[in-house]
């Protein structure tokens, strides 16, 4: 086993750790001063090179106002990834891009549209755009068939 590499939970929780960040608008700096750090550190926590201790989480999950299983969880439904030996899995394509700049401002963007049709069409445009099978789906079940035309 190679002791160099990063485990697969303290990748997780990195990354976790940085979806957070950039959800509260915050830079790896700032976050730093929060807990006494530098942002070197908190660039190894986010990567997974370093590991955080169970005292650092809790400063970790104070400064970005979660609680500490926040770190742990996968998905919207909340589960938690499983601890077994070579079972964690790697954050998927949708949580690397959630927790990009671009995925963190395509999210705070799109929660302020409170037209629920208009949201309807928007996720249609783009999965057309796309080439998607979300494209087909959104279509074939007539969910925007009586709204309003967008162009007028």
């Amino acid at each position: 086993m190679n002791t160099k590499a990063p485990s697969q939970i303290d990748v997780f929780v990195g990354s976790r750790v940085r979806m957070r960040r950039l959800m509260a608008g915050l830079s790896q700096e700032k976050l730093a001063d929060g807990l006494g750090i530098t942002f070197q550190q908190v660039q190894k926590y986010e990567k997974g090179t370093n590991r955080i201790g169970a005292s650092r989480l809790q400063a970790i999950a104070d400064v970005l106002g979660v609680h500490p299983s926040f770190f742990f969880q996968e998905g919207e439904e909340g589960a938690a990834p499983r601890a077994g030996l070579g079972d964690v899995r790697e954050p998927n394509e949708i949580s690397s891009f959630v927790s990009s700049k671009e995925g963190i401002a395509l999210n705070r963007a799109f929660l302020k549209i409170t037209d629920p049709i208009l949201r309807k069409k928007i996720i249609s445009l783009v999965a057309a755009v796309a080439q998607t099978p979300e494209a087909e789906t959104v279509a074939a079940h007539g969910s925007t068939a009586h709204a309003p035309d967008l162009h007028g």
